[in-house]
């Protein structure tokens, strides 16, 4: 069995479901379901972007230590307390599991094995507009022109 297909039997996969036409201009929204995932997502992609795009493993156990011990602060870009300085408090192990993982299924983020660092990656949009392809492929075997 190949890895790939492992992985796909042995681990969970993503879903987004949205509303085309209540659409949020938000994509951490449209991706993580609570408020709080959103705005821990949010912080790791600025603070992989401070730190030039890419951290090593130690700077991301860093990070999930902070938000762990309640010690991470930020200023709120979105919701009730915009513009606000805040401490972020996130488990640990739910980072890891309902933030970093899903970020990188999705191809937010990469993990290099070979540096041992993580990256962001466009590889969501990529797989974004392959899926948009396959939807038009599947339709035109119906035969509905597009």
């Amino acid at each position: 069995m190949k890895l790939g297909e492992w992985y796909r039997e042995k681990c969970e996969s993503m879903v987004i479901l949205f509303d085309r036409f209540n659409l949020s201009s938000d994509i951490f929204e449209i991706i993580f379901s609570t408020e709080q995932q959103k705005i821990v997502a949010k912080e790791l992609i600025k603070f992989t972007i401070e730190n030039t795009g890419e951290i090593t493993k130690t700077q991301m156990s860093f990070f999930a230590t902070q938000l762990h011990d309640g010690k991470y602060e930020c200023v709120l870009d979105s919701g009730v307390h915009k513009g606000k300085k805040a401490k972020l408090s996130y488990n640990k192990r739910q980072f890891y599991d309902r933030i970093l993982t899903p970020m990188k299924s999705m191809g937010l983020i990469d993990y290099d094995l070979y540096k041992k660092t993580y990256k962001i990656s466009d590889k969501f949009s990529n797989d974004m507009m392959k899926i948009g392809l396959m939807w038009k492929a599947e339709l035109r075997k119906f035969g509905v022109k597009i």
